[in-house]
């Protein structure tokens, strides 16, 4: 389903490009940094409380479409890097061999625990631009719209020494002493493969000529959907704020519409 959403895409901006040649088309790329964060559900799970926002990457690829001087339409293509981290004293489910003389589903442990998840995003945005002053070449401009989101790779990183508690505020041990966190854990099959959502951002670019632009933008994205398959691991929306410099370079069309960009 991946393989096919992201040739989708590709076909798309390709349609955009080759057939709608009278019209003035922009392709662009850009990179950046990506600061998502996990905010939690109404599950009341401890799974799901104590997120920090992390760092990450986060870029891609778009085709856009001048509709008029000032209105486009894009469709992208952005690999995002979304999740979160946490560290001190935490819940973690129970374990197996724990399960017969614990009678809670979670334990708790001080320790730092990273989640990082790994999507494509497939946006489909409204763009509008203004202009600072006729004659200059920056512009100011702004997008908004959905996107459908597709996960590719879901770690949890956990790491450091702790004894382990029956309570969350760290009154009664285990007896088994201090214990090692360190582990990379595969998570993919717990997370949901797909995702929609809204994004959006600012920007300002500069025309360096009547082809090319560069800009740097600001921005964000959420998703709708919890991203756990169920409850057991907690309830979870993830989004991130986005900062992103780039390239742009407009095919003029039958109708040579001021840049955008």
């Amino acid at each position: 389903m991946k393989k096919n959403a992201l040739l989708l895409t590709l076909a798309v901006l390709f349609i955009l490009i080759s057939n709608l040649y009278s019209q003035q088309i922009t392709i662009g790329a850009k990179g950046g940094l990506s600061i998502p964060n996990l905010t939690g559900g109404s599950s009341q799970n401890p799974l799901s409380e104590g997120w920090a926002s992390r760092m990450g990457a986060d870029g891609g690829i778009y085709g856009e479409y001048h509709v008029t001087k000032p209105f486009s339409i894009s469709v992208g293509l952005e690999y995002s890097s979304q999740g979160g981290k946490k560290s001190g004293l935490q819940a973690f489910p129970t374990p197996t061999a724990d399960a017969a003389f614990v009678s809670s589903p979670y334990l708790y442990a001080d320790f730092k625990n990273t989640a990082k998840y790994d999507y494509v995003l497939i946006p489909i945005l409204a763009r509008y631009t203004w202009k600072i002053s006729k004659k200059s070449p920056f512009r100011i401009y702004g997008a908004l719209g959905p996107f459908a989101g597709l996960l590719l790779d879901a770690k949890q990183v956990t790491s450091g020494n702790s004894i382990i508690y029956f309570d969350s505020a760290g009154t009664q041990p285990l007896p088994a002493g201090s214990q090692p966190f360190n582990a990379t854990t595969n998570i993919k099959n717990d997370l949901n493969s797909f995702n929609v959502g809204i994004e959006g951002f600012v920007g300002i670019s500069y025309r360096l000529n009547k082809k090319s632009t560069v800009f740097i933008e600001g921005g964000g994205n959420y998703g709708f959907m919890s991203i756990q398959k169920g409850t057991a691991n907690g309830k979870n929306y993830t989004g991130a704020g986005v900062v992103t410099i780039g390239y742009a370079y407009t095919i003029p069309g039958k109708h040579k519409y001021t840049q955008s960009r």
